[in-house]
């Protein structure tokens, strides 16, 4: 396979470095600490979650649960994507499993059937919903109940902070502080709302878990990683490919992984693989993409575009609501940039960090100066 994956976890061989994070993380958990990872979206947060529950055979001792709170907007979709990571976890140890979990969630309807390859399954639907405060306390008495301990994963945990029920925050530290066999891992990208979150004394996880940030894989291990797949290939990586991609991407894992993908797998008679093979690689990308952004600056507002256009000849820019920038930029008028600002958040199409906004897809960025 090719072995820079982007997507999903394979095996610690086919995973880079992250030995000490991921010690540093065991530890916390074996302290009894619920920890709060926070990093940059697509630099490795879920990879190390599972590098963790592979590497160190984790579920030999605990029940083991990653929940993606990316798309959820309300309450009632958190319990139900709660409900469905729990029920995709159990379904491999069995149908009596199963049948304990939709014996403790009662306020739930569920319908035991079979997959294709005869596991047992529990269907459920965003409908079955009804009282999701109950379901979520009967969620949290399970969990506390179960035969073995617990290790619940939470991908993009800010998302609460964003829900229309303002007590969220609240209920969920009630349960979850009542809980002695389960431990938490709140993994999010937002720093600021993850801030707000663990680091405010107005919010009530207000120091209640261990606080853990996530910075870039180290440059040289990744090099001698990524040569050592090329070299088990046959092939050769040259070294500085890498120094240009951490220099490019800001060392973000992902965008060095889909070029390298696709740069392992661009024909080459002298199997030799340099920066003149990277930046076609990496232009391969921006034209796959092509349509796909196109549409994007196609539904975007006036304001909204010409906003994000001089945030990507920026790169990083700060300040965008001064006179200088609205002037060095030609926007129309200072009024309108924090509107802009707050439709291009909401569309994730820029993000902000420690007062510097800048396009959140960097193949997408590439695009933006490439077309404008």
């Amino acid at each position: 396979m090719n072995p820079f994956v982007t997507k999903g976890y394979v095996s610690a061989k086919y995973f880079c470095d992250r030995e000490k994070e991921s010690q540093q993380l065991l530890r916390e958990l074996e302290n009894g600490n619920d920890v709060a990872l926070v990093a940059t979206r697509k630099i490795g947060k879920s990879g190390l979650i599972f590098h963790c529950f592979d590497a160190f055979d984790l579920k030999k001792d605990y029940n083991l649960f990653f929940i993606d709170f990316y798309s959820v907007g309300t309450l009632r979709e958190m319990v139900f994507m709660m409900s469905r990571a729990i029920v995709n976890a159990l379904a491999p140890k069995g149908a009596v499993w199963l049948q304990q979990f939709s014996a403790a969630v009662r306020s739930m309807s569920f319908v035991m059937t079979t997959d294709l390859t005869g596991l047992p399954k529990l269907n459920i639907q965003l409908g079955d919903i009804r009282e999701p405060q109950v379901s979520l306390e009967e969620m949290f008495h399970y969990l506390e109940h179960s035969e073995r301990p617990n290790i619940v994963a939470v991908d993009e945990f800010q998302q609460i902070a964003k829900f229309p029920e303002k007590n969220v925050e609240a209920l969920l530290r009630t349960y979850i502080q009542q809980c002695h066999r389960t431990k938490f891992i709140f993994a999010g990208s937002q720093r600021h709302l993850m801030g707000d979150i663990f680091t405010s004394a107005a919010h009530p996880f207000y120091q209640s878990a261990s606080v853990m940030h996530l910075g870039p894989i180290d440059k040289e291990k990744y090099r001698a990683f990524a040569c050592h797949h090329f070299a088990d290939a046959n092939k050769t990586l040259e070294p500085n490919v890498i120094d240009e991609l951490y220099n490019r991407f800001d060392g973000i894992t992902w965008y060095m992984q889909k070029t390298l993908n696709t740069l392992f797998l661009l024909p080459s008679k002298t199997q030799r693989y340099g920066i003149n093979e990277m930046e076609e690689a990496i232009q391969n990308i921006i034209d796959t993409n092509d349509f796909t952004y196109a549409e994007k600056m196609f539904q975007l507002p006036e304001k909204q575009k010409e906003l994000l256009l001089a945030i990507s000849q920026e790169g990083k820019a700060s300040k965008i609501t001064s006179v200088n920038f609205v002037k060095r930029h030609k926007i129309y008028s200072t009024s309108t940039v924090q509107s802009a600002c707050n439709g291009l958040l909401d569309k994730e199409l820029i993000t902000e960090e420690v007062g510097q906004y800048f396009v959140y897809d960097k193949f997408f960025d590439l695009w933006l100066r490439q077309n404008y």
